[in-house]
């Protein structure tokens, strides 16, 4: 027998629940993708994107990986954006990161863990940008909830630096960047309160010209 026959069966009843429930359920949901979220978080299992907001499948579109980082050259991210703004037409990009998160506290730690080191080093730029503010917080603890806080923050700007979303404001399209933050011990989602709608918004080296790139003759 298959060391997953149980989540077959666990399936088999979920899906039965839905019919019964609903017995077009399953109809409608092939028949039209069109959520007006998309959700940017954390590979923690403990974070269920849909379920923490009470979305149904089809209403939240989710991308999520180790600590929620939105990386420049991470082509899995930036294809799974520009997807949801250009394709899907969403309204709202949100990134939720949470508290007690494995990604944050191994970037705050010195160990080496392998391959992900290289990833998290994007959380330790964190870091440093904000070491002021975070070394004067004396509690280990909270540090390390601030950190999560702040890599939220600058995941959020990650976002509003690409293309596809300052073009998408360039042609006028109605979109939003949120940063949220999910605490696992009691459930809540809390608003970090960035909500970036406008290119005017960024630090003016991030603002990108939307006429097209021209080349330039170089004399030979």
């Amino acid at each position: 027998m298959s060391d997953l026959q149980h989540l077959f069966e666990n399936n088999r009843r979920w899906a039965e629940d839905q019919l019964a429930q609903d017995p077009l359920y399953f109809k409608k949901l092939a028949a039209l993708q069109a959520p007006q979220y998309l959700w940017i978080g954390c590979s923690d299992s403990r974070v269920p994107a849909n379920q923490i907001v009470g979305l149904l499948p089809g209403e939240v579109f989710v991308h999520r990986n180790v600590a929620n980082l939105v990386v420049h050259t991470d082509m899995n991210a930036l294809s799974v954006i520009q997807f949801a703004v250009e394709v899907l037409q969403i309204r709202n990009i949100i990134v939720c990161g949470h508290y007690d998160c494995g990604g944050v506290h191994a970037a705050y730690e010195n160990r080496q863990l392998g391959q992900i080191d290289n990833w998290l080093r994007n959380i330790k730029d964190v870091y440093h940008g904000n070491r002021h503010e975070l070394e004067a917080i004396s509690k280990e603890s909270r540090r390390i909830d601030r950190l999560c806080e702040l890599n939220v923050i600058e995941q959020v700007r990650n976002v509003c630096h690409t293309t596809i979303v300052q073009n998408a404001w360039a042609k006028g399209q109605d979109l939003s960047v949120h940063g949220l933050i999910y605490d696992i011990s009691n459930g809540i989602i809390q608003d970090l309160s960035v909500c970036i709608n406008d290119a005017d918004q960024l630090s003016g080296i991030y603002q990108m010209s939307s006429k097209p790139f021209q080349k330039v003759k170089l004399a030979v």
